[in-house]
């Protein structure tokens, strides 16, 4: 008997590595369930806010956003930001393998991240290159693919994408540089707020540098063969 109280005793020794490992598990698999939550429920909702929002409202004491539907955004501006982040953004299923391919042979110093991972990256995890943070986004891309369709993920991408500092959304956005609502973005305004995005708090839609209007010269005119050879189709049927 005294053996067997030995034994049990043993067994139920605390071990301090054991717990730690299996209460990272259950962390883990707790929050892949709360995104996965999300991911249904911001599918009809509208996300309350982002955790890079959150930071700049701290440090700024405020920004401006307003919320827009995608049906008060301007058509051109749909196709301007698919042009500059994602052409292939209607045919594939949250990356894009030419774009990766690519991003690998030039040395990773061009992305080649999609505007479904942008998405799932500005609205349900942060900011930075860390394997922790690519893993998950890698893990809920594809769920979100299949779980929103493509004019909402394009939706929610123009509304919580950073234009300028403090400046978030495609309606602060056109308002902020050029004065007019998301509506009525024209074809070269709609360029040049997509000819920013990679780096908004470095370039300006208002006074864009040569760089930059050359960039959005070459967007404006993938946008128009967007719209020509049916690309907009995923995100303009609705």
């Amino acid at each position: 008997m005294a053996k067997q109280r030995k034994k049990s005793k043993a067994k139920r020794r605390f071990a301090p590595l054991r717990w730690l490992r299996r209460w990272l598990v259950r962390l883990g698999l707790g929050l892949v369930a709360l995104m996965l939550v999300l991911i249904v429920l911001f599918r009809v909702i509208n996300p309350p806010t982002t955790f890079t929002m959150l930071s700049e409202s701290r440090r700024l004491g405020g920004i401006e956003r307003e919320w827009v539907p995608v049906d008060r955004i301007a058509p051109v501006m749909l196709r301007s930001a698919v042009a500059a982040e994602d052409a292939g953004f209607c045919t594939h299923w949250g990356f894009d393998m030419n774009a990766i391919r690519d991003a690998i042979a030039d040395g990773a110093s061009r992305g080649g991240s999609t505007i479904s991972q942008q998405v799932v990256k500005n609205v349900f995890l942060w900011q930075g290159r860390s394997w922790v943070r690519k893993a998950f986004e890698a893990a809920l891309t594809p769920v979100v693919e299949a779980v929103w369709p493509k004019w909402r993920i394009l939706e929610v991408y123009l509304n919580v994408a950073e234009f300028d500092e403090g400046v978030f959304g495609i309606e602060a956005a056109a308002r902020h540089y050029f004065g007019v609502a998301a509506a009525d973005l024209s074809p070269a305004e709609a360029a040049r707020l997509a000819a920013i995005l990679p780096s908004p708090k470095t370039r300006s839609a208002a006074d864009p540098t040569a760089a930059t209007r050359s960039r959005a010269a070459q967007i404006a005119d993938g946008a128009v063969v967007i719209a020509r050879d049916g690309r907009a189709a995923c995100f303009e049927a609705e």
